[in-house]
């Protein structure tokens, strides 16, 4: 079963096409500006959803967990990229900003509280959001766990993930000098950021493919060809915050403090067979957290068009409508 395939079945379990009934761009104060959109019930349960990346972008395929009736569907693009600007800027761009931008967001809104729904690094930056403001979140609804650790870095950059895609692997450092693979983030951080376009450009094709190569389940190892403009976003955006370890205190932060969090209901849905984000985090999250249900996803990968997440994200999503009727 190929990709494409495989969002073909996922299709199933999701809702029909929903369009916004509002969007805006915000103005950060800083130098960035935000798209907003909201969909759904504008009188409906609130809840945001953060995209992947960091550097994803949201997209319309992102709303159809929700049920249009019963939520009030916030998505926006974090700072550089998607619809947001200026595109790929790193200036003013850390985790912090966009816990700051996330209450501006929300008070812009006039939502007292939210549910937060993120996978990968939306994940991260959910937990992340959650423990600064642990009175504005009802629920955390989780899916491909990040923590941002130098575990996990060192597994899909120090050669980790390339034991299981050595084909794939040995495209992504192919053109980096051998004495440098000792450290991939930072060889390609000195590319991505070099200000030859042309050389960003073919480096941010090769961060972005050996990514995207490993998300399904079903792949073949083939990461298809990202849209240059696209994978420049993308790749500088990750590349800078992962060379930054996330802007976090220290290694383990959100573990460390999820007794911020303990009293709030989270789920848990992990793939299986995930080789980006691999299940011990999405382990260690639940053991740490009282109130989480991890559910854990048989042949099943990172992507959340895999059928069997989709399936479980919109069980999820139905069943905190039904708990807040």
């Amino acid at each position: 079963m190929d990709k494409f395939s495989g969002q073909k079945r996922a299709a199933q379990y999701l809702y029909g096409p929903i369009d916004p009934f509002a969007h805006q761009m915000l103005d950060t104060g800083d130098g960035h500006k935000l798209y907003i959109e909201q969909c759904g019930n504008p009188d409906g349960i609130p809840v945001v959803v953060l995209h992947g990346g960091p550097g994803g972008g949201s997209s319309p395929m992102m709303r159809r967990y929700f049920d249009p009736e019963k939520f009030h569907i916030v998505l926006f693009d974090q700072r550089g990229c998607g619809r947001s600007t200026p595109k790929a800027s790193v200036k003013n761009n850390t985790t912090w900003h966009l816990v700051k931008d996330m209450e501006l967001i929300r008070e812009t809104l006039g939502l007292d509280k939210w549910a937060i729904f993120g996978g990968s690094w939306g994940a991260t930056l959910a937990l992340i959001y959650a423990q600064s403001h642990p009175s504005t979140v009802t629920q955390l609804i989780l899916r491909g766990v990040f923590l941002m650790t130098k575990r996990e870095l060192d597994w899909f950059y120090g050669g980790g993930a390339g034991q299981f895609w050595p084909d794939a692997w040995g495209k992504f450092i192919e053109n980096i000098p051998t004495a440098e693979h000792s450290d991939l983030i930072e060889a390609y951080h000195q590319r991505l950021f070099c200000g030859d376009l042309r050389t960003e450009m073919q480096f941010a094709r090769s961060w972005a493919t050996w990514e995207n190569a490993l998300a399904s389940i079903a792949s073949n190892g083939q990461g298809g060809t990202a849209h240059s403009d696209y994978a420049r976003t993308f790749s500088r955006l990750e590349n800078h915050y992962f060379i930054n370890n996330g802007f976090l205190n220290f290694d383990g932060q959100i573990i460390a403090q999820m007794d911020k969090i303990a009293h709030i209901l989270g789920f848990i849905v992990q793939g299986r067979y995930d080789m980006i984000c691999p299940p011990k985090s999405a382990w260690d999250l639940a053991k740490a957290w009282p109130k989480s249900d991890l559910r854990m996803i048989r042949n099943s990968g990172h992507a959340m068009s895999e059928p069997g997440i989709s399936a479980e994200l919109v069980r999820i999503m139905d069943l905190i409508a039904e708990m807040t009727d």
